[in-house]
């Protein structure tokens, strides 16, 4: 579903914040993408979903090229990035619309539409400017925006901040129930106690690396322990030169 293979990206010219990572997302699958502050999990994210350039290496989501096939492949995504990417003029309806008619609405699109916004506790507020909502509920019309056109491919950067707890435990659902109709949730937090329930494999960079990938249980196993047992474990490792575990 998703191929990111060499995928470098500089600031300024020199400095990396994304160096030469390649990673491999099946179907079906919630992959986990954790690391420190300052890995560069917002740089890979902001450059598979086509909102920055990057300067090396390809990105292929559900067989397209990100540089060579930008618009399929941004079809195929939807994208809740760490702040929201909203139009706080627009009301909560009028935004979950326009996200329907840019990225192409499911001719259930009025169901789904109903059932996010009940399973959010939206129903009420749709009517209203966002411009009027509290940072929980402009998150939750950002998940609603992301999701609505069934992507391939959902992209959720710290989508748990400002969640109540019944709405948090409605997103896992969610993201459960997209991945087994065959697609796929890349998902980043730093909420790893969230990540080690929810997710089939992970992920973690540091430095603009990744450092180690695999299965929950076999990342969990190498430190005897927690997957936070294994993070910190190996982020602090991570200075020696090109370390990299596959699990």
């Amino acid at each position: 579903m998703l191929k990111i293979e060499g995928l470098t990206k500089c600031y300024g010219g020199k400095i990396k914040a994304v160096d030469n990572l390649s990673l491999h997302v099946k179907k079906g699958e919630i992959f986990g993408f954790i690391g420190p502050n300052g890995a560069g999990k917002s740089t890979t994210i902001k450059c598979l979903t086509g909102v920055l350039n990057f300067d090396a290496g390809k990105i292929t989501v559900d067989g397209y090229d990100l540089k060579r096939q930008a618009v399929e492949a941004k079809r195929k995504t939807g994208y809740v990035s760490d702040s929201h990417i909203i139009y706080d003029k627009l009301t909560g309806l009028e935004f979950v619309e326009f996200m329907c008619n840019i990225y192409g609405a499911p001719e259930n699109k009025t169901e789904l539409i109903r059932r996010y916004a009940d399973a959010f506790g939206m129903s009420d507020v749709l009517g209203k400017p966002i411009q009027s909502y509290s940072h929980g509920m402009k998150q939750k019309i950002s998940v609603i925006g992301a999701i609505i056109h069934q992507p391939s491919l959902l992209v959720l950067d710290e989508p748990l901040t400002g969640l109540d707890p019944q709405s948090a435990y409605q997103l896992k659902e969610i993201m459960k129930e997209h991945c087994a109709k065959g697609n796929t949730v890349f998902f980043s937090s730093h909420v790893l106690d969230v990540v080690e329930k929810v997710c089939d494999r992970i992920g973690i960079i540091d430095k603009g690396r990744l450092i180690a990938c695999g299965a929950v249980d076999e990342l969990r196993n190498n430190a005897d322990s927690s997957l936070e047992s294994f993070f910190l474990k190996i982020t602090s490792e991570s200075g020696t030169e090109g370390r990299r575990t596959d699990a």
